[in-house]
């Protein structure tokens, strides 16, 4: 009798064990923590638009080393996806791409829905209050998008745009430059590049002001279009022009971050960009 009570005890108590030791890794799970990984491994989760080409856009496969969009049925390519893989590989980890809303993307890192932001986004100032900036990871500068053809093509100074209709995507610093016009008539601000081209196109703006390799991907996209470069052009800090992963402030991955993007050369790095804007979909 006594032997049997002692081995229903010892059943009992490791069902317990057991069920303590599943609850433990439930836990891990949903809190997303990758040091439950030995390796060190888990997933890098990555927010962008995946609809600013030459930085990032949708296409419905994976050619060109595009990565599957999760919960989606396309994929994400472009310059941040590249730089995007090399530092997930870097950092040992999967590399996850969450599509959202360009004004989603600082709140869904500052609530875990995401690790990182990797879409063209630049480290101003005010951005810097809430989250953390790596390094630069691309620097350009800004121009004006406009039609062929238009009075404004032999523009060179951005005064030369003063009575014209312009604008920009929401909550850029490329939309704040435009009060620099003298009498411009700003428009109200858009939420995406794609949309502002078909406003382009239908001659609703006269133009959008964007950095250079959305220039030269609107003109490569669309034969009807062009861009100027500024022999006189937009007072504005470097970090307005400059493109930086987003993090949340303390990441302990910062650092290490860095020193993924300090690895790729400027020679690499140009040379993911004249690709990205080589095999950018017409559509974008």
């Amino acid at each position: 009798m006594k032997r049997k009570w002692l081995l229903l005890m010892l059943t009992v108590m490791t069902a317990i064990v057991m069920a303590a030791c599943g609850a433990g890794d439930k836990k891990d799970k949903a809190t997303g923590d990758a040091g439950a990984d030995k390796d060190g491994g888990g997933e890098f989760r990555v927010g962008m638009e995946a609809g600013y080409a030459p930085f990032n856009w949708t296409q419905q496969d994976e050619a060109n080393g595009a990565v599957k969009i999760a919960d989606n049925a396309e994929y994400a390519g472009g310059y941040d996806v590249q730089m995007a893989k090399k530092i997930a590989e870097g950092l040992g980890k999967e590399l996850v791409i969450v599509k959202m809303e360009w004004d989603g993307l600082v709140p869904a890192l500052q609530s875990n829905k995401i690790d990182a932001i990797v879409a063209g986004m630049s480290p101003t100032d005010e951005r810097k209050k809430t989250i953390d900036f790596t390094e630069n990871y691309y620097t350009s500068d800004f121009v004006m998008v406009i039609k062929k053809g238009s009075k404004y093509e032999k523009a060179k100074s951005i005064q030369d745009f003063s009575g014209a209709k312009i604008t920009s995507q929401l909550n850029t610093s490329n939309y704040d430059v435009i009060d620099q016009i003298k009498d411009v008539q700003k428009q109200t601000a858009m939420d995406s590049f794609p949309a502002m081209r078909v406003a382009l196109e239908a001659e609703k703006i006269d133009g959008y002001v964007a950095e250079r390799p959305e220039g030269i991907s609107a003109a490569a996209a669309n034969d009807k279009f062009t861009y100027v470069k500024f022999e006189e052009g937009f007072d504005t800090d470097i970090s307005n022009t400059s493109i930086a992963v987003g993090l949340r402030k303390g990441d302990a991955n910062l650092e290490k971050i860095n020193e993924i993007l300090k690895g790729i050369s400027e020679d690499d790095r140009q040379k993911i960009m004249e690709e990205a804007i080589h095999q950018q979909p017409a559509a974008q």
